[in-house]
């Protein structure tokens, strides 16, 4: 009896001009943790999109037990033992946790034609409570839940019926560290009951610490396939970027002075329920880190300093007096910001890479006339996409089309663009690959060697460390410590303050 669960066999597939996959072949073993990799646009989301139902692909086949599928949808994908917990949201507004659980597979919930929400809800309970995800309620709307609990009640619905194949896309990127060891627990169990996990990251030390095997795309391209005992991670990235990476990843320096001049000061901010009597400066020159766990706090203050906090009350305040208290005087005095949640608070999804990158640029690119030229539109985007590395067709293509690393240059190119003097970034590597990140870096060192003021959030330890001149820590809604830039500073440092 074969091993092989899932035969990848010349699978192509194209969007207009632009060829995503072009004659892709590999194989998946059954009870195995396969990463897939590759920077973005490599085609690893369509790849699985593809297996999954939510594309269709042009050529090829894929083979699973030994029987060719074609699903045209997830529930078809489902049916044929197939799920997948995609990279951005995957959960549907105005329905129930437990209706967002079922959907698709209502049926078994449905006797002579009239649907028992009690039974459903009560299922969709047992679940979550088997799952440990207990204090998620089967009958509330999923609305009132967070990003990184909605991709909680992903897990269980893309799981819950013992799939063959679990595709992960990008998931561990939106997690807190405890949401990301659920998600682990759940991927070895997976394994161990003899199922498949499809992984993919771009977190090369996850993807070595938790993977058996390693295929590795470029450009649409196979390239590899290899053990993950039997590489590292500057094996791994230079099958990735076919050649070797070096430079500088994080900065250099430990002894620079910041400057003592306060651009943005926060007096007794807070947002009920979320984050309590926060009080900090940010400094000319300055990167500032926030670091925390999920629930912290740490993912308001961004919105709290860019004036989009429903109920703050405290004051943001500039140096020349002026009080951020909305967001369009926030981008009049040259502050930027960008979300953790990319898609449905950074972009405009159905609007084209040019006019994401120029919108909040427009005053600068209009005439005395406020008139606009499609030329100078054009040019200047065009200039921040690539400056980004961008992977797109042109700057007319949807930004709903790129893939989510290639979204998130998107947002950071049209910050650049603007030429913001302060900067309000959110998770800003989430998703993106590893020479992209080393390009973000460099460029964030760049910013604060020219006096731009830098505050980042974000989960990533390591970066925290390698990156900021000071680390604030916020916990239950409150800073618990404040640590300055130092050689000595490692994650347990972070950790200690964060639990």
């Amino acid at each position: 009896m074969s091993d092989i669960r899932l035969e990848v066999k010349n699978v192509s597939k194209s969007f207009g001009i632009t060829k995503a996959l072009d004659d892709v072949s590999f194989n998946i073993s059954k009870g195995e943790i396969h990463a897939l990799i590759g920077e973005n646009g490599s085609g690893k989301s369509t790849l699985t999109n593809s297996l999954s139902g939510i594309y269709h692909k042009d050529y090829g086949s894929f083979i699973l037990d030994g029987k060719e599928v074609d699903p045209s949808n997830q529930v078809e994908a489902n049916n044929e033992g197939i799920s997948i917990i995609v990279q951005e949201l995957g959960t549907l507004d105005g329905l129930t946790v437990a209706e967002n659980i079922f959907l698709g597979h209502e049926d078994s919930f449905v006797k002579m034609g009239i649907k028992n929400t009690s039974a459903m809800n009560r299922k969709a309970n047992e679940l979550l409570k088997k799952y440990g995800f207990d204090r998620i309620k089967a009958s509330d709307m999923i609305d009132d839940y967070n990003f990184e609990d909605r991709k909680l009640v992903e897990i269980v619905k893309a799981t819950y019926f013992d799939p063959k194949i679990v595709v992960i896309d990008e998931t561990t990127t939106a997690l807190s560290r405890e949401g990301r060891d659920e998600l682990y627990k759940h991927m070895k169990r997976i394994k161990a009951e003899g199922n498949t996990v499809i992984f993919i990251s771009h977190d090369l030390p996850e993807v070595l610490t938790l993977s058996d095997t390693i295929t590795v795309l470029r450009d649409g391209v196979y390239i590899d396939t290899v053990k993950s005992s039997e590489i590292d991670e500057d094996g791994l990235k230079k099958l990735m970027v076919g050649r070797d990476v070096t430079g500088a990843y994080y900065r250099a320096d430990y002894d620079e002075e910041v400057s003592s001049e306060v651009v943005m000061k926060v007096e007794n901010v807070s947002v009920p329920g979320l984050i309590s009597n926060i009080n900090f400066e940010l400094h000319k020159g300055e990167i500032l880190g926030f670091g925390g766990l999920s629930e912290s706090g740490m993912h308001e203050i961004g919105k709290a300093c860019f004036g989009a906090s429903f109920d703050r009350t405290g004051s943001v305040t500039l140096a020349d007096g002026t009080h951020i208290n909305d967001i369009p005087t926030a981008i009049a005095h040259s502050i930027a910001y960008t979300s953790k949640d990319r898609d449905n608070e950074s972009l405009i999804m159905n609007q084209s890479i040019r006019d994401n990158i120029c919108l909040p640029s427009l005053d600068k690119l209009s005439n005395k006339a406020h008139m606009l030229s499609d030329k100078k539109l054009k040019t200047f985007a065009d200039e921040y996409a690539k400056q980004m590395s961008t992977k797109m067709q042109s700057v007319d293509q949807f930004v709903s089309n790129l893939s989510g690393g290639n979204k998130q240059k998107v947002v950071l190119a049209r910050w650049i663009g603007k030429d913001s003097d302060i900067l309000l970034l959110d998770s800003p590597t989430r998703g993106i690959d590893i020479k992209v990140k080393q390009d973000i870096y460099q460029l964030m060192d760049k910013m604060r060697k020219s006096g731009k003021s830098i505050i980042m959030i974000s989960e990533e330890l390591a970066e925290l460390i390698g990156m900021c001149d000071r680390i604030i820590i916020m916990k239950d809604g409150l800073i618990s410590g404040e640590l300055p830039r130092s050689r000595d500073m490692d994650e347990n440092s972070l950790i200690a303050k964060m639990v």
